[in-house]
């Protein structure tokens, strides 16, 4: 599959990762693009180009995510299952609700992330219940656990489905099955 990573968030995460993955001399090569501001145009051509364009936009209300959004297919936000970042959801509801405003194809999911792996803790239950309230984003099936996992391959340059654990390539493995059905 052919695929590129925009990166449009001033922390710059996505483009870290390619050039560790460079660096490092990893294959198969991932492209990545950096761009801020509007950022449709640039969307718009790699759309041509490739198969499957990966924005990150960053975990915050910007310009770069709200234009991203007027073209996107599918908008994957990934929440902690904590009251802080539950919070930031009627924000995130109404954003989307305006951006189908000009994108009424636009298909919107929260994931679960970062989810604490013990049983005993209640969290996504209690965020499942609580995003099930907003109407402009369906809550994706797939849970991904707090893994220390996920943050060495960050730091490898590595994807995590390249990596020795079973349970965290099957998250994503059924996350990235789930994204292709949505889409």
């Amino acid at each position: 599959m052919d695929v590129v990573l925009l990166d449009t968030d001033g922390q710059a995460t996505a483009a870290r990762f390619v050039e560790r993955r460079d660096e490092a001399d990893h294959t198969p090569v991932v492209p990545c693009v950096q761009r801020t501001g509007e950022v449709v145009s640039t969307l718009r051509d790699l759309a041509r180009r490739y198969q499957v364009v990966l924005v990150d936009a960053g975990g915050r209300d910007s310009h770069e995510m709200r234009s991203a959004m007027a073209v996107a297919n599918l908008l994957l936000v990934p929440t902690k299952a904590s009251q802080a970042d539950l919070e930031t959801f009627p924000k995130v509801n109404e954003l989307i609700g305006l951006a189908r405003g000009l994108n009424p194809e636009l298909k919107a999911a929260a994931v679960l992330s970062m989810a604490p792996s013990n049983p005993v803790i209640r969290e996504v239950e209690n965020a499942k219940e609580l995003l099930a309230e907003f109407d402009q984003l369906e809550l994706a099936d797939t849970i991904i656990r707090d893994r220390k996992v996920y943050r060495d391959a960050l730091l490898a340059g590595k994807g995590v489905t390249e990596l020795d654990n079973s349970q965290a390539r099957a998250e994503i493995q059924l996350l990235a099955q789930e994204f292709f059905d949505l889409s």
